[in-house]
């Protein structure tokens, strides 16, 4: 196999050892009815079953086959940077292992590519799988990610994408700690198009409520201001209807009328400390995003390439 192959696979590894050899099985057919100079890489982050040992398996017999394999979990957004940066190919294909997203979509995503010279083919769904509690979900965060965000995040778009040498070089160079992936995706911008699929849906999902909950407070935190400018506005006008409250009660003292007022003071004191609590919350995760950031921490650690492992990878390796 070529030092700079012509296609890079790039999949990570979590809780994923049941999909491994049917996914490599399938990537590789697909590969090979583009170009014979291709590569896969999977990257273990820090997978709790024996996915690892299943890749190391393939990599045993396959030599288009490297892991990357990660020192812990990392997460699912950071270990896909990691992997995109361990590749060659002139072309990155980006997906998940879990065969949701079918493998053949290469093919479909490298014709349309290649005849309309997008830099970016992604996937998306018109409607989002699962029951009503997800898609209603999903659509909410959707609606408010695109709200307050400065960038237009397609709706439903999913992992699965094929980039350029160009695109994926210019996307690596973000490295924030604290970030989302498919604002990256974005902000990175060159010419990018959506293809519709139909998603697979897998019996039990990675992503927990909590998780996704957390996903949603990365995307807006790291992209938006608009949280901090609404706190700015909601104590703005917080102050205004006090000072007019305020000059009615001066009213109301030098007219003699009684107020009886411990309801009211109450009610006023618990909304206006909820609101001081939320505003302090929101600040918080502002501050702590500029505390990890300050750190300089490593992204991610790679404890160990196994495989054919490419020139590019060992720089990147050394660099970290």
């Amino acid at each position: 196999m070529s030092d700079t192959p012509t296609l890079s696979v790039v999949a990570t590894l979590y809780k994923s050892a049941a999909y491994v050899e049917e996914f490599c099985a399938r990537i590789t057919s697909e590969a090979r009815k583009i170009t014979s100079e291709y590569e896969i890489v999977l990257v273990d982050d820090g997978s709790p079953d024996n996915a690892l040992d299943v890749a190391l398996g393939v990599v045993a017999r396959d030599p288009h086959v490297r892991v990357v394999e990660l020192s812990r979990n990392f997460g699912h957004h950071k270990a896909m940077m990691t992997g995109l940066c361990h590749t060659r190919g002139e072309f990155v294909f980006l997906i998940d292992i879990d065969l949701e997203e079918p493998p053949e979509l290469l093919g479909l995503f490298y014709e349309r590519m290649r005849a309309e010279n997008w830099d970016v083919v992604y996937g998306y769904q018109r409607r989002r799988k699962g029951g009503w509690w997800e898609q209603v979900s999903g659509a909410l965060a959707w609606r408010m990610i695109n709200f307050m965000l400065p960038i237009h995040v397609p709706d439903n778009h999913s992992t699965v994408r094929l980039m350029t040498r160009t695109y994926v070089d210019a996307l690596v160079q973000h490295k924030e700690n604290k970030t989302a992936i498919g604002g990256l995706w974005v902000i990175t911008g060159f010419r990018q198009h959506g293809v519709e699929f139909v998603k697979g849906q897998r019996p039990v999902s990675s992503y927990t409520l909590l998780g996704r909950l957390s996903m949603l407070l990365d995307s807006i935190t790291s992209f938006s201001e608009v949280p901090l400018f609404a706190i700015f506005f909601l104590g703005l006008a917080i102050l205004l209807t006090s000072l007019v409250f305020a000059a009615y009660l001066v009213v109301l003292h030098f007219t003699g009328r009684s107020l009886a007022g411990w309801i009211s003071v109450m009610v006023s004191v618990w909304i206006l400390g909820g609101l001081g609590i939320f505003s302090v919350g929101v600040v918080g995760l502002y501050v702590s995003r500029i505390f990890i950031e300050t750190k300089g921490r490593p992204y991610t650690i790679v404890r160990r390439l196994h495989g054919n492992v490419a020139p590019r990878a060992i720089e990147e390796q050394v660099k970290s």
